[in-house]
């Protein structure tokens, strides 16, 4: 038979006959009628009275014990430890405490950690690369202008890239940065020199640098062929990246754009229509 409830929904037998019920013991330690119950069904905390028909009662020995389960639980400690703590020899207890202790204070430490990441995340999402304006100069040059990863993000602040970018900038200090300047760099020469060389759009040199492109630029965020091909115009149609480009080589940037359309036309993408996805 169920127990009947009290007026709280809790389990009630109706009479103390010298012990408290389910109910007033859950309402009196903060815990659930089914937490009570739970841990008479295992053995760590039985009660020691029944009335006629069979309805828990706690006594006060009971209720000390429920006591020191809800402390240790608060503390961390699992019903299996909690059940050797409050079994076994008293001696163990300040073993046990302490050991708690070491996990806490471990726990404490990592979700610090994780507070300073979170900071650096959001900085990343409200402000880009999480250098200073000398730092920037530093690591992207004398011309760059630190408004303009500002003015990115009143653009793209929204967008799914930002959130990616704004992920790969809380991980990177000046060194981390100045790698992948270096890169860019590296691959700007390369490009320059494919064009001097005559590389064929299409052909297999120009191909590789079109995926090179792709995996230097996924520093910043992953690159689909659609959204390299956009890249690719704005290289071309941006009087700032035209600039840039073709002061590695004269015509770069329109090379560029052309060995993209092909490598997109090769995997079944129509420049004409591609859009940034």
């Amino acid at each position: 038979m169920p127990e009947p409830t009290d007026a709280d929904g809790h389990h009630d037998g109706g009479a103390d006959d010298g012990g408290l019920t389910v109910g007033r013991v859950a309402a009196r330690l903060g815990v659930t009628v089914r937490a009570l119950h739970h841990w008479d069904r295992i053995g760590l905390a039985p009660p020691s009275l029944r009335t006629a028909a069979g309805y828990r009662l706690y006594t006060p020995a009971d209720l000390e014990r429920l006591h020191r389960i809800v402390i240790y639980r608060e503390l961390g400690l699992d019903l299996d430890r909690i059940r050797t703590v409050l079994d076994e020899s008293a001696a163990d207890l300040p073993g046990a405490l302490r050991a708690q202790r070491a996990r806490v204070t471990e726990r404490i430490d990592r979700l610090r950690r994780l507070g300073a990441d979170l900071d650096r995340m959001i900085d990343a999402h409200e402000h880009g690369p999480l250098l200073t304006p000398e730092q920037q100069t530093e690591v992207f040059g004398p011309d760059w202008d630190p408004d303009r990863t500002a003015e990115a993000r009143r653009q793209y602040g929204d967008t799914a890239q930002w959130a990616q970018y704004a992920e790969r900038s809380a991980a990177r200090g000046p060194a981390e940065w100045r790698a992948v300047t270096e890169a860019a760099e590296r691959f700007d020469r390369a490009l320059g020199e494919a064009m001097d060389a005559g590389a064929v759009p299409g052909g297999p040199e120009a191909n590789r640098l079109v995926e090179r492109h792709r995996e230097v630029f996924s520093a910043y965020f992953p690159l689909s062929r659609e959204m390299q091909v956009c890249l690719a115009r704005r290289y071309e149609s941006d009087p700032g990246f035209a600039a840039h480009y073709d002061g590695v080589r004269p015509g770069l940037a329109a090379w560029f754009r052309r060995i993209v359309d092909a490598s997109a036309r090769a995997h079944g993408i129509d420049p004409e229509t591609a859009t940034w996805r």
